[in-house]
């Protein structure tokens, strides 16, 4: 009997206090977005197994305005971060859109960052944090996940961050 309590409180464990991923989002107000449509010829979500691979997305707001601009010359840190974590509202809906429910999520497992910023800023894995900060406000130990975090001197549309995603799901 232990052993069968033991893997309850394991498959629990993303969880807050039994709370599920679709209601924790509600509790933060985050509003998902409609899912933009690929800018050329790709799909943003792919299954294979029980890993979701999710497109490069950019820091796409409810209005479909995007954050534009360079990290270290139009936009501070912050601003950054801010345009990481509007990334991820994206990612999230794009991926509830391929899976049906957030529910689903069984761990983030990677994440793949771009920050458009200026030859000299050093400080991506600070503006990626938008994105880790609000997958383990979400998703708590499920969401932490691998994580590369890299500069780059330009992105499609000037958009300020891309990021990608692989989610584990049942």
């Amino acid at each position: 009997m232990k052993v069968y309590a033991s893997l309850i409180l394991t498959a629990l464990a993303g969880l807050s206090y039994g709370q599920s991923f679709e209601s924790k989002i509600r509790e933060l107000q985050i509003e998902l977005i409609t899912p933009t449509k690929p800018i050329a010829n790709y799909v943003k979500a792919v299954r294979s197994g029980n890993l979701i691979f999710l497109a490069g997305h950019g820091p796409t707001l409810a209005d479909g305005a995007m954050i534009i601009g360079k990290v270290g010359k139009d936009l501070t840190i912050e601003e950054g971060a801010n345009a990481a974590r509007a990334t991820t509202i994206s990612l999230l809906s794009s991926l509830k859109a391929e899976i049906g429910s957030l529910d689903k999520v069984k761990r983030i497992v990677k994440v793949n960052g771009w920050v458009n910023c200026t030859s000299d800023f050093t400080d991506q894995p600070k503006v990626m944090n938008g994105c880790s900060d609000l997958l383990v406000q979400i998703f708590g130990e499920s969401g932490r996940h691998a994580r590369t975090s890299l500069g780059t001197n330009a992105l499609p549309m000037n958009i300020a961050v891309e990021i990608e995603m692989v989610v584990e799901v049942e």
